[in-house]
């Protein structure tokens, strides 16, 4: 994947709502579990070559 540039007089902006706190909290779980996964994979491979 490469970088895009900006042509002359264009601006990329993205302007989103801001978060409430339950969006938060969901967002923040979800990244806890994709993690907990992650590290529990790691492990598994570091094991299996031992």
């Amino acid at each position: 994947m490469g970088h895009i540039k900006e042509p002359e007089g264009v601006d990329f902006v993205i302007n989103s709502p801001p978060l409430t706190d339950k969006e938060r909290k969901e967002i923040s779980e979800f990244i806890k579990k994709l993690k907990s996964k992650r590290i529990r994979r790691k492990k598994k491979v570091k094991k299996e070559a031992v």
